[in-house]
């Protein structure tokens, strides 16, 4: 038997889809909808579902599931359906494009996650000279991933944007082939990763438009061999003598525009990008940095901005430690703070987040606060001359402790990165303690009725 949460999922898109239900309750035994149109549900589909005993078709459209189980299955439903609401209300054609690139280079994170780990463990080892017949092992294991890393978002592209992933793979495959040092563009010899992450992303896509151009006009007989030798050849060419150049100079310009940003500016830098992200994440506009981390990181070996977004976490927390010690007596929000705590120490601050600084108002303003302190820390030190660097996309707060570069070492990244953690704590807290909460709401206040102690 499918469980509640499978069983709701499957109900959905059954009776029409979240546009099409009005109304949810439930008796004892059946789930009651309201439907703004009955023809679009599949009737048939719903009675072979495992879990559905009978379809009822009264005033309300019921499906009868049977005691118990109703009352979960009706919870899961209307919780997908709020889900699935707030997201087509989300859906704007900024935030739909941004969540497609995203798509494309999420899949890639455990991969960037467990090469960053091992190339910082092989770095530690060739440093202080141990298992000298281990490292060059190692070190294979740890650069092989990046090295194809083109081919895999070209594959994921295509898979996103409705082409074949093969032939998207294929396509991005040749930004990184070593034939392409043989290849002159208007003057200029190629080399073999030039345009990196972006060119192979441009080159897909490309492909991607160009395969299904094709085939809603070649014949099927046609289509087997024409589409995808004309997809190579015409997104291959585009590549070489456009997408490669192109690309090129857009990821050198990010990654010139990142060191500058550090060492002129970086303390306003960090200040700035600590504060934000909290609203950028809110926003869903914080999946257009995806790409550029990426990039840095194929680059340089490091993501010199994430530490500094992490810090955003940071001041999360302190927010959050300050409101469990004014509301002592409230305690459902210290239950719910207690249990999202451990997470968002290691960076996933949805959470505390959702679940108490933003529905309080005003410390989700003062955990900005603290992120920008934090970020401000970092940043600071990026000035003198004591970069940090994440060598994977992911993680964050403690966790991305295995995974810190820096211009000065690991442990004087591990140093600095940790100096901008307890800034965005200390700020972060003193700031939510002093300016967070109305004093109407502080610790002096007795349990008002009804509220367990």
């Amino acid at each position: 038997m499918p469980t509640s949460t499978d069983l709701a999922a499957a109900l959905l898109p059954l009776v029409g889809g979240p546009a099409n239900v009005t109304s949810v309750a439930h008796c004892m035994t059946r789930l009651r909808l309201g439907l703004v149109d009955r023809s679009l549900v599949d009737g048939e589909a719903l009675r072979a579902l495992p879990g559905v005993l009978g379809v009822v078709e009264d005033d309300t459209y019921q499906i009868v599931l049977g005691p118990g189980a109703v009352a979960r299955v009706t919870a899961d439903f209307e919780a997908r359906l709020r889900k699935e609401a707030q997201g087509a209300r989300n859906a704007t054609p900024v935030k739909l494009a941004l969540r497609r690139v995203a798509n494309v280079f999420v899949p890639l994170i455990p991969a960037l996650i467990g090469c960053g780990i091992l190339a910082g463990l092989n770095g530690l080892l060739l440093n202080l000279g141990l298992l000298p017949s281990l490292t060059p092992a190692l070190g294979a294991i740890a650069t092989a991933f990046m090295a194809l890393i083109a081919v895999f978002v070209g594959h994921n592209t295509a898979k996103e944007f409705g082409g074949t992933p093969v032939l998207g793979g294929a396509v991005a495959a040749i930004v990184v082939h070593p034939g392409v040092a043989k290849v002159t563009a208007f003057g200029v010899t190629l080399a073999p990763g030039q345009g990196g992450v972006l060119g192979a992303l441009a080159a897909a896509l490309l492909g991607t438009y160009v395969e299904r151009w094709c085939r809603k006009r070649l014949p099927g007989t046609l289509d087997v061999l024409l589409t995808p030798t004309l997809t190579l050849l015409v997104s291959g060419l585009a590549t070489l003598y456009v997408l490669m150049a192109t690309a090129g100079a857009v990821s050198s310009a990010i990654g010139t525009a990142a060191d500058w940003l550090l060492t002129t500016t970086g303390a306003l830098a960090g200040l700035v990008l600590g504060g934000l992200f909290l609203p950028l994440v809110m926003l869903g506009l914080h999946q257009a940095l995806i790409p550029v981390h990426t990039t840095l990181i194929e680059q340089q070996g490091s993501t010199v901005l994430l530490p500094l977004l992490a810090m955003a976490g940071a001041g999360q927390v302190g927010a959050c430690l300050a409101v469990y010690v004014r509301l002592r007596h409230d305690e459902p929000l210290r239950t719910t703070i207690r249990s999202a705590l451990p997470a968002g120490l290691l960076g996933v601050g949805e959470p505390l987040i959702y679940g108490v600084s933003l529905p309080l108002g005003r410390p989700f303003l003062t955990a900005c606060v603290g992120g920008a302190a934090g970020g401000a820390f970092v940043g600071l030190f990026a000035m003198l001359g004591q970069r940090v660097g994440a060598t994977a996309i992911g993680p964050s707060g403690w966790a991305l402790f295995p995974l810190l570069a820096g211009d000065g070492g690991l442990g004087a990244a591990v140093a600095v990165y940790g100096g901008g953690l307890l800034t965005g704590y200390a700020v972060g807290f003193g700031a939510t303690y002093a300016f967070g909460l109305p004093r109407g709401s502080a610790a002096s206040q007795p349990p008002r009725p009804g509220r367990p102690t």
